[in-house]
């Protein structure tokens, strides 16, 4: 990644007038702003369609394009939709996301504009012929007709995918079918022309990959083989964290655990598929909970906490050394965060990808916090002020009541350690003086979110982990985000620190 720095934001996030961020001209405008602020890389979260809780993290299909993100505004340049349409869609753009909304009003929006689309149009037929996205065509016809019920509770002939019963399905409803592959069409025609524009701006894209899948999704359903389920196809096991410090109850994730054995019996194809498919959309991938490569922690399932689990052994580097010998080399950002055993830690050593370091970890326990800048041991590394799942940086800073002079005196040391000097006397200070850490840190990259370079509170947090918020995945960035000094700062530190494109 050589030395650089980068923004952390949700195309959700983007403000608009259709209801969330979209691929068209505010997503361009954001690798205008990135370029002009002398930025290399945007990191989006993971660009599926939303499931459970609103989550990108829990997705009928790991590797379709959200229909959410479409630009409405192409479709109308293109004759599929009128003004009227669009006016039925709109919304404050920076009104936060109504997903009830989005789910009610845009899949019918945008079955108008396919039924204006040209079916004839050579490059659709093409991509209908690749028949990459025709499970996930099925699998969502299937989900729609039968009410949005999760795939477990189909009719039987549905759910364990009897030849005859889909195929009679599949002629009944084509139009459905084609209706899917047709959004997929569009999705993946939008995303590459922004990804073409973004590298004209000298702007690379960061995307994200959730290690886990959801039990609802169109890969278990279609290989129930590759996770542990039992012969009714029920979960036998989940996915969570064990109980620590900060939960003594640990994290219940309920995502289904992957059989390793048999993916390793194939050479690991469908990982190899899967990452593929990612480095046609990205350039770098950061990959999420990485540690669960090496070693995972497997729940009975039905089991109502994660404390009767227990850590099971995963392919470790085995894994991206059979992906390497088929793709070569690839640029991943390994999530490496929390407490790591010895085995963790050796595997990361061995497959040499960069890891995570995260300043709101890094105050208050210390000066040997492996987080603080001035104990990085080498550049191998992307800091970041906070992850999609922190408060922002100041709704992390105006938490802290009474603790925030300890937080003050930490940050102190830690710019004497680095040799800085600011003032730390408010919170607006404070917050400067962090960011700048991390710009001045050896890390290879810097990667701050938006929201702390426009200095949200924690109204602008993303996500608050194991919670059903309503304010989850909702926040869109203001409107006005080009009009403050966040630019001028941002070009300012990557020409002090030596990031600047």
């Amino acid at each position: 990644m050589d030395r650089s720095s980068g923004v952390l934001l949700h195309i959700a996030t983007l403000p608009g007038k259709y209801g969330i961020g979209q691929l068209g001209e505010s997503s361009r405008k954001f690798v205008d702003f990135l370029s002009l602020s002398g930025q290399s890389y945007w990191q989006v979260l993971p660009l599926v369609p939303t499931g459970y809780g609103d989550s990108p993290y829990q997705s009928v299909c790991s590797y379709a394009g959200s229909e959410y993100f479409i630009d409405l505004d192409t479709l109308s340049a293109a004759g599929l939709l009128t003004a009227g349409e669009l006016n039925d869609c709109t919304t404050p753009p920076d009104s936060r996301i109504n997903y009830e909304w989005l789910y009610r009003t845009r899949f019918g929006v945008l079955r108008r504009a396919f039924s204006r689309f040209d079916r004839s149009d050579a490059a659709f037929a093409a991509f209908l012929k690749k028949g990459e996205y025709a499970d996930y065509a099925l699998f969502r016809a299937v989900k729609d007709f039968c009410g949005g019920r999760p795939w477990n509770e189909w009719p039987d002939e549905l759910r364990f995918r009897d030849e005859a019963a889909l195929s009679v399905f599949a002629a009944e409803h084509a139009e459905d079918l084609l209706f899917w592959q047709w959004a997929q069409y569009e999705f993946d025609r939008q995303w590459t022309g922004l990804r073409d524009y973004a590298h004209s701006k000298g702007i690379r894209i960061i995307g994200d990959m959730p290690i886990y899948l959801a039990y609802d999704s169109v890969e278990c359903w279609k290989n129930p083989g590759m996770v542990k389920l039992d012969a009714s196809l029920t979960p036998v096991v989940v996915a969570g964290c064990p109980p620590d410090a900060f939960c003594d109850t640990g994290q219940l994730w309920g995502n289904p655990v992957y059989d390793w054995e048999r993916m390793k019996a194939d050479g690991y194809a469908w990982w190899k598929q899967r990452l593929r498919k990612c480095f046609l959309l990205f350039d770098v991938v950061r990959i999420d909970h990485f540690r669960g490569f090496d070693r995972y922690y497997e729940i009975p399932y039905g089991e109502p906490t994660a404390v009767n689990g227990k850590w099971m052994p995963g392919p470790s580097a085995e894994l991206f050394e059979e992906i390497e010998k088929d793709m070569g080399r690839i640029e991943v950002i390994a999530e490496d965060l929390g407490d790591l055993d010895d085995s963790a830690r050796a595997m990361f050593a061995r497959v040499g990808y960069p890891g995570m370091k995260v300043l709101q970890f890094a105050f208050g326990s210390g000066p040997d916090n492996e987080y603080l800048p001035h104990n990085y041991r080498d550049s191998n590394c992307v800091v970041y002020t906070g992850t999609h799942d922190n408060d922002t940086l100041m709704g992390f800073i105006n938490g802290l009541g009474g603790e925030r002079a300890r937080l003050s005196d930490a940050v102190s040391e830690e710019l004497t350690a680095c040799g800085l000097s600011m003032p730390l006397g408010t919170d607006e200070e404070l917050c400067d003086a962090i960011i700048e850490l991390a710009f001045a840190s050896k890390a290879e990259c810097a990667m701050l979110p938006m929201q702390d370079w426009l200095k949200i509170g924690g109204e602008g947090r993303i996500n608050m982990p194991s919670t059903l918020s309503p304010d989850n995945w909702s926040y869109r960035i203001p409107a006005t985000y080009t009009d403050g000094d966040a630019g001028r700062r941002m070009s300012a530190l990557a020409s002090e620190y030596g990031r600047r494109q």
